[in-house]
Protein backbone atom coordinates (compact mmCIF):
# COMPACT_ATOMS: atom_id res chain seq x y z
CA UNK A 1 0.00 0.00 0.00
CA UNK A 2 2.71 2.49 1.02
CA UNK A 3 4.82 1.72 -2.03
CA UNK A 4 1.77 2.30 -4.23
CA UNK A 5 1.09 5.67 -2.57
CA UNK A 6 4.72 6.69 -3.08
CA UNK A 7 4.55 5.69 -6.76
CA UNK A 8 1.37 7.67 -7.25
CA UNK A 9 2.86 10.71 -5.53
CA UNK A 10 5.89 10.49 -7.81
CA UNK A 11 3.53 10.39 -10.79
CA UNK A 12 2.22 13.79 -9.69
CA UNK A 13 5.53 15.38 -10.68
CA UNK A 14 5.17 15.03 -14.49
CA UNK A 15 1.44 15.82 -14.32
CA UNK A 16 1.91 19.05 -12.38
CA UNK A 17 4.96 19.93 -14.47
CA UNK A 18 2.86 19.61 -17.64
CA UNK A 19 0.08 21.73 -16.13
CA UNK A 20 2.56 24.41 -15.06
CA UNK A 21 4.16 24.59 -18.51
CA UNK A 22 0.79 24.69 -20.26
CA UNK A 23 -0.78 27.43 -18.13
CA UNK A 24 2.44 29.49 -18.13
CA UNK A 25 2.77 29.63 -21.90
CA UNK A 26 -0.97 29.98 -22.52
CA UNK A 27 -1.00 33.13 -20.40
CA UNK A 28 1.99 34.47 -22.34
CA UNK A 29 0.44 34.03 -25.79
CA UNK A 30 -2.70 36.01 -24.92
CA UNK A 31 -2.72 39.02 -27.28
CA UNK A 32 -1.86 42.44 -25.89
CA UNK A 33 0.78 44.07 -23.72
CA UNK A 34 0.29 42.92 -20.14
CA UNK A 35 2.05 45.94 -18.68
CA UNK A 36 -0.08 48.29 -20.80
CA UNK A 37 -3.26 46.47 -19.75
CA UNK A 38 -2.43 46.77 -16.05
CA UNK A 39 -1.25 50.40 -16.02
CA UNK A 40 -3.71 51.71 -18.59
CA UNK A 41 -3.35 53.83 -21.70
CA UNK A 42 -2.06 56.84 -19.76
CA UNK A 43 1.02 55.00 -18.47
CA UNK A 44 4.38 56.51 -19.33
CA UNK A 45 7.12 54.49 -21.05
CA UNK A 46 9.16 54.69 -17.85
CA UNK A 47 6.37 53.21 -15.70
CA UNK A 48 5.77 50.46 -18.24
CA UNK A 49 9.45 49.56 -18.27
CA UNK A 50 9.55 49.62 -14.46
CA UNK A 51 6.62 47.19 -14.24
CA UNK A 52 8.24 44.84 -16.75
CA UNK A 53 11.46 44.89 -14.75
CA UNK A 54 9.67 44.33 -11.45
CA UNK A 55 7.94 41.17 -12.70
CA UNK A 56 10.71 39.96 -14.99
CA UNK A 57 8.69 40.44 -18.16
CA UNK A 58 11.80 41.52 -20.07
CA UNK A 59 13.49 38.18 -19.46
CA UNK A 60 13.34 35.30 -21.97
CA UNK A 61 10.28 33.07 -21.52
CA UNK A 62 12.29 30.08 -20.31
CA UNK A 63 13.95 32.26 -17.64
CA UNK A 64 10.57 33.64 -16.54
CA UNK A 65 9.26 30.08 -16.21
CA UNK A 66 12.28 28.86 -14.25
CA UNK A 67 12.03 31.82 -11.87
CA UNK A 68 8.31 31.18 -11.29
CA UNK A 69 8.48 27.39 -10.89
CA UNK A 70 11.52 27.70 -8.67
CA UNK A 71 9.51 29.95 -6.36
CA UNK A 72 6.56 27.54 -6.44
CA UNK A 73 8.79 24.67 -5.32
CA UNK A 74 9.74 26.70 -2.26
CA UNK A 75 6.14 27.73 -1.51
CA UNK A 76 6.40 31.16 -3.12
CA UNK A 77 3.72 31.52 -5.82
CA UNK A 78 4.70 35.12 -6.45
CA UNK A 79 2.83 38.37 -5.93
CA UNK A 80 -0.28 39.65 -7.65
CA UNK A 81 0.49 42.16 -10.38
CA UNK A 82 -2.64 44.10 -9.40
CA UNK A 83 -2.68 44.13 -5.62
CA UNK A 84 0.89 43.25 -4.72
CA UNK A 85 -0.37 40.57 -2.29
CA UNK A 86 1.24 37.17 -2.05
CA UNK A 87 -0.64 34.73 -4.24
CA UNK A 88 -0.53 31.53 -2.13
CA UNK A 89 -2.13 32.96 1.06
CA UNK A 90 -4.88 34.51 -1.06
CA UNK A 91 -5.48 31.19 -2.84
CA UNK A 92 -5.68 29.27 0.44
CA UNK A 93 -8.04 31.84 1.94
CA UNK A 94 -10.37 31.75 -1.07
CA UNK A 95 -10.11 27.96 -1.32
CA UNK A 96 -11.86 27.51 2.04
CA UNK A 97 -15.10 28.84 0.56
CA UNK A 98 -14.69 26.90 -2.67
CA UNK A 99 -13.96 23.68 -0.80
CA UNK A 100 -17.03 24.16 1.40
CA UNK A 101 -19.20 24.88 -1.64
CA UNK A 102 -17.84 21.79 -3.41
CA UNK A 103 -18.33 19.59 -0.35
CA UNK A 104 -21.94 20.70 0.22
CA UNK A 105 -22.67 20.28 -3.49
CA UNK A 106 -21.23 16.78 -3.47
CA UNK A 107 -23.13 15.71 -0.34
CA UNK A 108 -26.40 17.08 -1.72
CA UNK A 109 -25.87 15.26 -5.00
CA UNK A 110 -25.13 11.96 -3.23
CA UNK A 111 -28.19 12.27 -1.01
CA UNK A 112 -30.35 12.76 -4.10
CA UNK A 113 -28.60 10.62 -6.69
CA UNK A 114 -27.70 7.37 -4.96
CA UNK A 115 -31.19 6.60 -3.50
CA UNK A 116 -32.87 7.52 -6.78
CA UNK A 117 -30.37 5.40 -8.72
CA UNK A 118 -31.11 2.43 -6.44
CA UNK A 119 -34.87 2.91 -6.83
CA UNK A 120 -34.56 3.15 -10.62
CA UNK A 121 -32.49 -0.04 -10.76
CA UNK A 122 -34.87 -2.04 -8.58
CA UNK A 123 -37.87 -0.81 -10.59
CA UNK A 124 -36.37 -1.20 -14.02
CA UNK A 125 -38.50 -0.09 -16.99
CA UNK A 126 -41.26 1.16 -14.70
CA UNK A 127 -42.68 4.68 -14.65
CA UNK A 128 -40.47 5.42 -11.64
CA UNK A 129 -37.39 4.31 -13.57
CA UNK A 130 -38.41 6.41 -16.54
CA UNK A 131 -38.91 9.47 -14.31
CA UNK A 132 -35.51 9.04 -12.64
CA UNK A 133 -33.81 8.74 -16.02
CA UNK A 134 -35.50 11.95 -17.20
CA UNK A 135 -34.35 13.76 -14.04
CA UNK A 136 -30.78 12.54 -14.46
CA UNK A 137 -30.77 13.56 -18.13
CA UNK A 138 -31.96 17.05 -17.22
CA UNK A 139 -29.30 17.25 -14.52
CA UNK A 140 -26.43 16.58 -16.90
CA UNK A 141 -27.94 18.64 -19.74
CA UNK A 142 -28.83 21.97 -18.10
CA UNK A 143 -25.78 24.25 -17.74
CA UNK A 144 -25.02 25.52 -14.25
CA UNK A 145 -25.18 29.18 -15.26
CA UNK A 146 -28.61 28.71 -16.87
CA UNK A 147 -30.00 26.89 -13.83
CA UNK A 148 -28.53 29.52 -11.50
CA UNK A 149 -30.12 32.32 -13.50
CA UNK A 150 -33.54 30.63 -13.51
CA UNK A 151 -33.41 29.92 -9.76
CA UNK A 152 -32.44 33.51 -8.94
CA UNK A 153 -35.24 34.78 -11.17
CA UNK A 154 -37.89 32.51 -9.60
CA UNK A 155 -36.75 33.11 -6.02
CA UNK A 156 -36.50 36.86 -6.52
CA UNK A 157 -40.03 37.05 -7.98
CA UNK A 158 -41.79 34.84 -5.42
CA UNK A 159 -39.58 34.93 -2.31
CA UNK A 160 -37.80 38.30 -2.59
CA UNK A 161 -34.46 36.48 -2.75
CA UNK A 162 -31.25 38.13 -3.91
CA UNK A 163 -27.71 36.70 -3.93
CA UNK A 164 -25.97 37.53 -0.63
CA UNK A 165 -23.19 40.07 -0.49
CA UNK A 166 -20.09 38.70 1.24
CA UNK A 167 -19.48 35.46 3.03
CA UNK A 168 -19.87 34.26 6.62
CA UNK A 169 -17.80 31.27 7.72
CA UNK A 170 -19.50 28.12 8.98
CA UNK A 171 -17.92 28.33 12.42
CA UNK A 172 -18.88 31.99 12.78
CA UNK A 173 -22.58 31.45 12.11
CA UNK A 174 -23.57 27.98 10.82
CA UNK A 175 -27.19 28.90 10.05
CA UNK A 176 -26.31 32.04 8.11
CA UNK A 177 -23.52 30.20 6.33
CA UNK A 178 -25.90 27.49 5.09
CA UNK A 179 -28.43 30.11 4.02
CA UNK A 180 -25.72 31.61 1.82
CA UNK A 181 -24.34 28.35 0.47
CA UNK A 182 -27.32 26.02 0.01
CA UNK A 183 -28.71 27.45 -3.25
CA UNK A 184 -25.32 27.77 -5.02
CA UNK A 185 -24.46 24.27 -3.78
CA UNK A 186 -27.72 22.89 -5.19
CA UNK A 187 -27.02 24.53 -8.56
CA UNK A 188 -23.45 23.24 -8.65
CA UNK A 189 -24.40 19.73 -7.52
CA UNK A 190 -27.19 19.23 -10.06
CA UNK A 191 -24.96 18.05 -12.88
CA UNK A 192 -23.03 15.79 -10.52
CA UNK A 193 -26.29 14.31 -9.21
CA UNK A 194 -27.40 13.49 -12.76
CA UNK A 195 -24.15 11.69 -13.59
CA UNK A 196 -24.01 9.79 -10.28
CA UNK A 197 -27.68 8.81 -10.62
CA UNK A 198 -27.15 7.30 -14.05
CA UNK A 199 -23.99 5.48 -12.98
CA UNK A 200 -25.61 4.11 -9.81
CA UNK A 201 -28.56 2.74 -11.77
CA UNK A 202 -26.48 1.09 -14.49
CA UNK A 203 -23.92 -0.29 -12.04
CA UNK A 204 -26.53 -1.88 -9.75
CA UNK A 205 -28.34 -3.37 -12.75
CA UNK A 206 -25.08 -4.96 -13.84
CA UNK A 207 -24.40 -6.41 -10.39
CA UNK A 208 -27.95 -7.76 -10.07
CA UNK A 209 -27.30 -9.94 -13.14
CA UNK A 210 -24.32 -11.64 -11.50
CA UNK A 211 -24.43 -15.28 -10.42
CA UNK A 212 -23.64 -14.57 -6.76
CA UNK A 213 -26.77 -12.40 -6.51
CA UNK A 214 -28.91 -15.24 -7.83
CA UNK A 215 -27.30 -17.54 -5.28
CA UNK A 216 -28.04 -15.13 -2.43
CA UNK A 217 -31.67 -14.85 -3.54
CA UNK A 218 -31.95 -18.63 -3.84
CA UNK A 219 -30.90 -18.92 -0.20
CA UNK A 220 -33.97 -16.88 0.75
CA UNK A 221 -32.34 -13.53 1.55
CA UNK A 222 -34.67 -10.57 1.64
CA UNK A 223 -34.51 -8.17 -1.27
CA UNK A 224 -33.41 -5.36 1.05
CA UNK A 225 -30.44 -7.45 2.17
CA UNK A 226 -29.58 -8.35 -1.43
CA UNK A 227 -29.59 -4.72 -2.53
CA UNK A 228 -27.93 -2.95 0.38
CA UNK A 229 -25.55 -5.56 1.77
CA UNK A 230 -24.38 -7.23 -1.43
CA UNK A 231 -25.27 -5.39 -4.65
CA UNK A 232 -24.69 -1.79 -3.52
CA UNK A 233 -21.18 -2.27 -2.15
CA UNK A 234 -20.01 -4.04 -5.30
CA UNK A 235 -21.72 -1.45 -7.48
CA UNK A 236 -20.05 1.50 -5.74
CA UNK A 237 -16.65 1.15 -7.43
CA UNK A 238 -17.66 2.72 -10.78
CA UNK A 239 -19.87 5.16 -8.88
CA UNK A 240 -16.90 6.16 -6.74
CA UNK A 241 -14.85 6.69 -9.89
CA UNK A 242 -17.37 9.12 -11.35
CA UNK A 243 -17.69 10.85 -7.96
CA UNK A 244 -13.94 11.47 -7.82
CA UNK A 245 -13.90 12.92 -11.32
CA UNK A 246 -16.99 15.03 -10.64
CA UNK A 247 -15.55 16.51 -7.43
CA UNK A 248 -12.48 17.60 -9.35
CA UNK A 249 -14.74 19.08 -12.02
CA UNK A 250 -16.76 20.91 -9.38
CA UNK A 251 -13.61 22.62 -8.10
CA UNK A 252 -13.06 24.12 -11.53
CA UNK A 253 -16.77 24.62 -12.20
CA UNK A 254 -17.30 26.99 -9.31
CA UNK A 255 -16.03 29.92 -11.41
CA UNK A 256 -19.38 30.88 -12.92
CA UNK A 257 -21.52 29.91 -9.92
CA UNK A 258 -19.39 31.95 -7.51
CA UNK A 259 -19.58 34.92 -9.85
CA UNK A 260 -23.37 34.69 -10.22
CA UNK A 261 -23.96 34.35 -6.48
CA UNK A 262 -21.28 36.89 -5.50
CA UNK A 263 -19.26 34.36 -3.49
CA UNK A 264 -15.62 35.38 -2.93
CA UNK A 265 -14.14 31.96 -3.59
CA UNK A 266 -11.25 30.65 -5.65
CA UNK A 267 -13.34 30.58 -8.82
CA UNK A 268 -14.16 34.26 -8.55
CA UNK A 269 -10.49 35.00 -7.86
CA UNK A 270 -9.45 33.20 -11.06
CA UNK A 271 -12.12 34.86 -13.18
CA UNK A 272 -11.19 38.31 -11.89
CA UNK A 273 -7.50 37.61 -12.47
CA UNK A 274 -8.19 36.51 -16.05
CA UNK A 275 -10.15 39.66 -16.85
CA UNK A 276 -7.43 41.81 -15.29
CA UNK A 277 -4.61 39.88 -16.99
CA UNK A 278 -3.08 39.09 -13.60
CA UNK A 279 -1.46 35.95 -14.94
CA UNK A 280 0.63 35.25 -11.83
CA UNK A 281 -2.60 34.70 -9.85
CA UNK A 282 -4.08 32.58 -12.67
CA UNK A 283 -0.98 30.40 -12.88
CA UNK A 284 -0.88 29.79 -9.15
CA UNK A 285 -4.61 29.08 -8.85
CA UNK A 286 -4.72 26.66 -11.79
CA UNK A 287 -1.68 24.77 -10.51
CA UNK A 288 -3.22 24.57 -7.03
CA UNK A 289 -6.54 23.25 -8.41
CA UNK A 290 -4.66 20.64 -10.47
CA UNK A 291 -2.82 19.49 -7.35
CA UNK A 292 -6.08 19.13 -5.39
CA UNK A 293 -7.68 17.28 -8.32
CA UNK A 294 -4.96 14.63 -8.54
CA UNK A 295 -4.94 14.18 -4.75
CA UNK A 296 -8.69 13.54 -4.79
CA UNK A 297 -8.24 10.89 -7.46
CA UNK A 298 -5.50 9.26 -5.39
CA UNK A 299 -7.89 9.12 -2.43
CA UNK A 300 -10.57 7.55 -4.65
CA UNK A 301 -8.14 4.86 -5.81
CA UNK A 302 -7.29 4.02 -2.19
CA UNK A 303 -10.98 3.69 -1.34
CA UNK A 304 -11.35 0.96 -3.96
CA UNK A 305 -9.54 -1.53 -1.74
CA UNK A 306 -11.89 -0.71 1.13
CA UNK A 307 -15.00 -1.36 -0.97
CA UNK A 308 -13.63 -4.47 -2.65
CA UNK A 309 -11.16 -6.62 -0.65
CA UNK A 310 -10.12 -8.32 -3.91
CA UNK A 311 -8.36 -5.09 -4.90
CA UNK A 312 -4.96 -4.69 -3.30
CA UNK A 313 -2.11 -2.29 -3.96
CA UNK A 314 1.45 -3.48 -3.67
Amino acid sequence: MYSYIIRRLLMLIPVLFGVSVFIFFVMRVVPGDIAQTILGTDATPESLEQLRNDFGLNLPLYQQYLNWIGGVLTGDFGESMRTGKEVLPDILNRFKLTFELTLISAVLSWIIAIPLGIIAATKRNSKTDFGVRIISLLGVSVPNFALATVIILIFSLFFAYSPPVGYIGFFENPIKNLEIMIIPAFVLGTSMAGAVMRMTRSSILEILRQDFIRTIRAKGAKERVVIFQHALRNAMIPVLTIIGLQIGTLLGGTVIVEQIFSLPGLGQLVLTAITQRDFIVVQGAVLFIAFVFVMINLLVDLLYSYLDPRISYK
